[in-house]
């Protein structure tokens, strides 16, 4: 079976990856042990994984979940088939579910929102979104499963008190406003708070995601340097943390309503008009 892997976000805490495996039916692959947390969202098809003896059926209605260590082997009894994989480092998988990195057992079902939001991952990533987004929505998705397995050490770690909340969001703003190219997972880190939990927090207090917030803050600045005259606009999206010049022309269009042309001219004459 030949297996085509799109690595679509890596970094230390961090993988995500969009696996196609195409060919006719497999047998059983060799029994290996995990090396990773990992957690498989199949898309199309159906696989069979055995681990640690026990077969489960693979779908799209469910999740499988990696364990460090655990011997594992994976059939593919109906030939190709798609899937999701995150994996997740230690540390980032302790920050979820309430500083004990041991990973819950039991089974994991795919919910339609899950399966939505694995959708929509997919689709960001494939139309260049950066990386900052895509952690969000990879440790949001990851977060809905480990919360459907082991509610109660999903939930410890969130801020417990209103004020907690509004601090912690003060704090992530406050870091954002001096840094706003600092990753999520490092953030979380400065702040003493699992992505997860930031993310979820943060939108619960301000009603926008850090992605949606972040994304403001760096309209705001490419407004600013177009108010100060910015004549080259490719240097603009650069310096701006856009993907290239035709993705900060869809933001702005989207945020704005006018594409930077022509906010660069309502900006250089006064009065704006």
């Amino acid at each position: 079976m030949t297996v085509h892997r799109r690595t679509l976000l890596r970094d230390d805490d961090l993988y995500l990856a969009d696996v196609d495996c195409a060919g006719p039916p497999h047998g059983w692959s060799e029994t290996r042990p995990a090396t990773v947390f990992g957690l498989v969202l199949v898309r199309r098809g159906m696989v069979l994984a055995r681990a640690e003896g026990v077969t489960q059926v693979m779908d799209p209605a469910t999740v499988f979940v990696e364990r460090l260590g655990t011997e594992q082997q994976f059939a593919h009894p109906y030939g190709g088939d798609t899937y999701t994989e995150i994996v997740l480092s230690e540390p980032l998988l302790a920050g979820m579910l309430g500083g004990d990195p041991t990973a819950p057992a039991g089974f994991a079902l795919a919910t339609p929102a899950a399966a939505l939001a694995q959708r929509l991952l997919l689709t960001r990533a494939r139309g260049h979104a950066d990386a900052f987004e895509l952690t969000e929505r990879t440790v949001a998705l990851a977060g809905q499963v480990l919360a459907g397995l082991a509610p109660r050490r999903a939930a410890s770690g969130a801020p417990a008190t209103d004020a907690a909340r509004r601090r912690l969001v003060d704090q992530a703003r406050a870091a954002l406003a001096q840094d706003w190219q600092v990753g999520l997972t490092e953030l979380g880190r400065r702040l003493g708070c699992s992505p997860y939990h930031l993310s979820r927090t943060f939108r619960a207090v301000t009603g926008v995601t850090l992605s949606q917030y972040r994304t403001r803050l760096r309209v705001a600045a490419a407004l600013e340097r177009l108010l100060e005259g910015e004549p080259d606009l490719a240097a603009l999206a650069t310096d701006t943390g856009f993907y290239d010049q035709a993705h900060m022309s869809r933001v702005l269009r989207a945020e704005t309503g006018l594409p930077p042309g022509r906010l660069r001219a309502l900006l250089g004459r006064p009065g704006g008009r």
